[in-house]
Order: C-alpha cells, then structure tokens, then sequence
C-alpha cells in the first residue's frame, strides 16, 4: 500500500466498487472529500488530465453505489473525466503511473479493467456504445442495466445525437448521464427544481402516468399528454430530449453524492429511455482550478499549495505565489 494512499482511510478501504456498496450511504461526503484530496495530490505529482476529473468525484461515487458494476455497463465518453473511476476500481495504487511508458492508460481501456466497458478517447460515442450494449441485454434476455454518462461539449456532435435518435425510437432501457459541466443548457433553479426532480422519477408519478395511459384513450389521452408537457416545460429544459423520445430529468445539482444516489435508485429500474442532466463544476474543490478552468484542464507536475503558470500540460511550472488549494487536506480552497 502507497504512503500516499494510507493518508486517506476510508478511500483506502475500498478496493473495487462492491466494497464501496457496502458502505453506509451517510459516509458517501466523507468518501468524496478524501477522494478528492487524493486526486489532487496524485495528478499534482505526476501531471494529467485535472479539472474534469475534480468535477465527477460525486458523480462516480453515486454511479457505482447504485449499479451493480461491471454487470451493469458504466460507459464514460471522454476519458479524462474517468480517473476518479479507475481509483474506485481497484486502480488507486497505480493511479501515479497514468502517462507513464508501462502505466494507467489515461482513459478507459477494457485490456486494463473489466470496469472499463469501452475504450474511449474524445468524443461523442458513449450514448452508441451503451446503446449497443442494452440492445444486446434484451436480445439474450438479461437484465443488466446500461448507462452512459456524456458531457455538455460532447453532446453537440452529430454521432451523440444520431444515437439519441436511434435510443429513442427502439425504446431501448438506456440511462445517459448529461454532465453538464458549463451549466449551457440551464442552471439549477434550486430546491423546487430538486423537488420536483425526485417527484418525476419516483414510483408513485411512474405509476400514476403509466396508470392513467392505459385509462384514458383518443382525445382526451392527447390532451392530458399535452397538459402535462406544458407543465413540465415551464420548469424543465428537456424538452428536446422529450422530443427525441426520452424521458428527462433534471438539471440537478452533480456534487450533492447522496441526492445523486437518490436520484439514480429511482432511475435505475425505470424502463425506456431516460436521461439525467447533472450540472457540475470542472475543477471542483481547488480553487485555482475552479477560477481558470482553461489552464488546470491538463496539468504537469506543480506544488498544489502553490499552483501553477502556464497553459497546463507540459508548459505549466510551480507559481512562487502562495495561494489556496485543495479540499480535505485544503479546507481554505472549497470558499472559492
């Protein structure tokens, strides 16, 4: 076990996404911040993709506590936000070694993992990938779920909207994860959005919708599915989502781990398609990447306490200027 590694307990328990699964839901905060703080100190020290990676920490936690990985297929799009994936896949140990001739590959690669269902690079081609793999379920009648998260960026290409259209209209049991990490598409209109969120996706608004589908018929089935568009519409931007024959959920918060996990238990057992649109901050929990989120997008190595010049990448060298940073280890940085 990694000195590094022991400095973080919790995170240092788990050492494939079953051992996550065991863990009391109250303690998932926890599991994130420590997550986090490794991260941090891990890609500081030996250079990586950065900024993307911060802002999935809940995201990944909350996907792998609902589904049951690898049976259930967690398909990311493009790679550089998948390295809190691999440390919660039993990768943590080597996760230094990531761009190193012998290493991590930086993004998924099924030689490496079976927790990696893809290999993925840049970009768009999740939602075909999963969409491939739930048509295969339910040709051989099997019951794993498919999920693919997707960013804000990725979902304007042409081949992630092709996939959306095909999704739909086979009605396939597909999950897309929209992480929206720009805030794009809408921003969080806070805790009546979040509320109406979970309403929509629980049990009791499936059954009463589907209840009332086989009840009412001709006009008047037309009219209340109109009704009901108009309203969900004016708090809802999923329309074109709802266009392309998903059901949409959303904008909610991506960096509140329990609600997430709340979230995804309603959603993971509904049939059809459907998608989750997460807002999420790239950068998340260091305070230098939160404010330049261009230049800590890929970092070399660089002191965290001091931040980094540069571009990023290869160019970036240590700042002599103190600042703050961190998450766990550095409280200062989250007031940002």
């Amino acid at each position: 076990m990694s000195d590094r590694l022991r400095r973080y307990p919790l995170l240092e328990s788990i050492r494939e996404p079953a051992d996550l699964r065991r863990l009391e839901e109250r303690r998932l905060p926890e599991l994130a911040a420590e997550l986090r703080a490794f991260l941090i100190e891990s890609v500081a020290a030996t250079s990586g993709h950065f900024g993307a990676n911060l802002g999935t920490v809940e995201l990944t936690i909350a996907l792998h506590y609902v589904f049951d990985t690898p049976e259930d297929r967690l398909v990311w799009d493009v790679g550089h936000q998948a390295y809190p994936h691999k440390i919660l896949t039993g990768r943590a140990e080597r996760i230094h070694s990531i761009r190193k001739r012998g290493g991590l590959a930086p993004f998924p690669k099924r030689g490496e993992s079976p927790y990696d269902t893809f290999g993925v690079g840049h970009s768009s081609t999740s939602i075909s990938a999963a969409l491939g793999m739930a048509l295969a379920a339910r040709l051989q009648g099997e019951t794993r779920r498919a999920v693919a998260v997707i960013g804000d960026g990725a979902m304007t290409a042409g081949m992630a909207f092709e996939a959306l259209n095909n999704a739909g209209d086979l009605e396939a049991d597909l999950l897309v994860v929209l992480n929206d990490n720009e805030m794009s598409i809408s921003p969080n209109v806070g805790a009546l959005s979040k509320y109406l969120t979970r309403l929509l996706s629980g049990r009791f608004y499936t059954s009463v919708r589907e209840g009332g589908k086989r009840v009412l018929g001709g006009p008047v089935r037309e009219l209340a599915r109109r009704a009901e568009e108009h309203v969900k519409g004016m708090v809802t931007p999923g329309t074109l989502f709802e266009e392309l024959g998903f059901r949409y959920f959303g904008p909610v918060d991506g960096h509140d781990v329990v609600e997430l996990v709340h979230l995804l238990r309603n959603l993971r057992d509904q049939p059809g398609p459907r998608l989750l649109h997460v807002l999420t901050t790239k950068g998340k929990g260091y305070a230098p990447a939160e404010r330049d989120q261009v230049k800590y997008h890929a970092v070399s190595v660089f002191d965290p306490k001091r931040g980094m010049v540069g571009g990023g990448g290869d160019s970036a060298r240590p700042t002599p200027r103190s600042s703050a940073a961190g998450c766990a280890t550095w409280p200062s940085a989250n007031r940002a």
